[in-house]
């Protein structure tokens, strides 16, 4: 269980579409650019609801095994462990599956079972089918701008959940996040979120992401512990970015002319 509440701005109802989807056990899908509120909106709805979380960081390594469970060797015995998914299916936990795209497609075939009428997981290599726990809900998150045509959830997929999409947050929103997450004065929080809204607007730099406003957040976190402004955006916003040459010194200048 998530003790402390997690701070989160509710916009666009997506607490209740989240809420309705737990009670009518549909999955629920949520897309959008990276550091944006995801991961952070699934905490906040866990602690609401007073379910444990179970949160897996997804990436190409990522196999249906790690997620179902393996056998290991504990002494003279085999013994079998279950893996994150199945523990969660069990005790009716919610499970989150954190850039779901960026998993090897066998993981996709683990969960159609849960994500349908049948709201079951088969483990193949016990030759048994758990069939989900009352509490048990799955929610997945992926980027759908990010290398778009290489990792996609396929339509078929994306079809088995109920869907909500995230951006980055009006100003004054945003704002309030930097204020309640660091601790920053407004005047600094607002001229942060204004350096973070002219670079994703620079669309001609062909970055591959954009300013998230988890990078505003560390930099809003840098200021405040006294790291002087224009480095800490520098290290916290514009480093992260790129590596090209003169992409940084173009947005260092941009930086130094808003700071």
């Amino acid at each position: 269980m998530i003790n402390t509440a997690p701070f989160y701005h509710v916009i666009h109802k997506e607490s209740e579409v989240f809420f309705h989807a737990f009670q009518n056990k549909i999955p629920l899908l949520l897309k959008g650019p990276t550091g944006t509120g995801k991961s952070r909106f699934v905490e906040y709805m866990a602690h609401e609801l007073d379910k444990k979380l179970i949160t897996i960081s997804c990436h190409e390594e990522t196999s249906s095994t790690d997620l179902i469970g393996r056998f290991i060797i504990k002494g003279a015995e085999t013994i079998w462990i279950d893996g994150p998914l199945t523990t969660a299916v069990k005790e009716g936990a919610i499970l989150y599956l954190d850039e779901v795209a960026e998993a090897r497609p066998d993981v996709i075939v683990a969960i159609h079972s849960l994500t349908d009428h049948r709201r079951e997981l088969f483990i193949d290599k016990l030759g048994e089918t758990v069939k989900a726990h009352e509490g048990f809900m799955l929610v997945a998150s992926f980027n759908p701008g990010y290398q778009r045509g290489f990792k996609e959830l396929k339509p078929s997929t994306k079809q088995r959940f109920v869907a909500l999409s995230f951006d980055y947050p009006k100003p004054d929103i945003e704002a309030e996040i930097l204020i309640n997450e660091s601790g920053i004065d407004e005047s600094n929080a607002k001229k942060l979120v204004n350096i973070g809204r002219k670079i994703r607007n620079l669309t001609e730099l062909g970055l591959t992401e954009t300013v998230s406003t988890r990078l505003l957040v560390d930099a809003a976190k840098l200021i405040h512990s006294g790291l002087p402004k224009r480095l800490s955006v520098n290290v916290a916003v514009v480093e992260p970015l790129t590596d090209d040459p003169q992409t940084l010194e173009a947005l260092k200048d941009l930086v130094a002319l808003m700071i």
